[in-house]
């Protein structure tokens, strides 16, 4: 029997809609991508009748009417109700986490504290931008199970952490950073969009990307020197995957 009800999924970030595109002949059904909040409309979303909205890295609160109105899923790269709340790349690394999982939850007004439809395993390696091309690769995999299977999901069980939200002048490398800690401090930042790891010299701003370790244990990285004023522009400092 075919599947011919609809289902719509939110996303920004072209890792995203990339994945979207590549998976998408895979699903049953009608879809539809959003790429702008200013799209995502309780009035679009009630004449959609979706069976699910999928959220992979949204950045934006949902309404709590568009909650009300369809089944809502979002994606978590911590082992909820571990690692609630912002910046889940970055904290991860920071305490040490070298291997996380992806937690695919129903969305509630409260963040991060919806039922659980399944999670999936991921490593921690690379840059920034390759772990989240990683979750996105296992996000959508999650979406095609959810859509084949609709599992019922389960409340959350455990010690609750939660995470601060990181903000753009956290980007400054720590004073004292040993070399295992700057490599880190680079790579978790080191995606399209986000603010690069800095450290200011005078007038000047030196911004880090790229970062490698050699054999013999060095790190190399790439340095762009510019003026602090073209880099304090607002920005986000966050991996979440809705």
């Amino acid at each position: 029997m075919s599947d011919t009800q609809n289902y719509l999924v939110a996303a920004i970030h072209p890792w995203n809609r990339r994945a979207y595109e590549k998976c998408r002949s895979t699903w049953p059904g009608n879809w539809r991508l959003i790429t702008s909040p200013d799209d995502l409309t309780a009035q679009a979303v009630k004449a959609l009748e979706p069976r699910y909205i999928f959220f992979p890295h949204w950045s934006w609160r949902v309404p709590d009417a568009i909650l009300d109105i369809a089944e809502c899923v979002c994606f978590h790269m911590t082992d909820l109700p571990y690692g609630r709340g912002g910046s889940p790349l970055q904290n991860l690394i920071i305490a040490g986490h070298t291997e996380t999982v992806v937690s695919a939850l129903r969305m509630e007004s409260g963040l991060d504290t919806g039922p659980i439809y399944m999670k999936r395993p991921m490593s921690l390696d690379g840059r920034a931008q390759d772990i989240y091309e990683r979750a996105a690769d296992i996000a959508f995999g999650m979406i095609g199970d959810i859509v084949r299977e609709q599992p019922a999901p389960v409340p959350q069980s455990g010690e609750v952490t939660v995470f601060e939200r990181r903000t753009p002048a956290e980007s400054e490398l720590p004073a004292g950073a040993s070399i295992q800690q700057f490599y880190n401090h680079v790579r978790m930042l080191d995606a399209d969009g986000y603010p690069r790891a800095f450290v200011d010299y005078g007038d000047l701003r030196m911004e880090f990307s790229d970062a490698r370790q050699t054999s013999a244990g060095e790190i190399t990285a790439r340095v762009s020197v510019c003026r602090p004023a073209a880099t304090t522009a607002p920005g986000k400092v966050g991996g979440k995957t809705r």
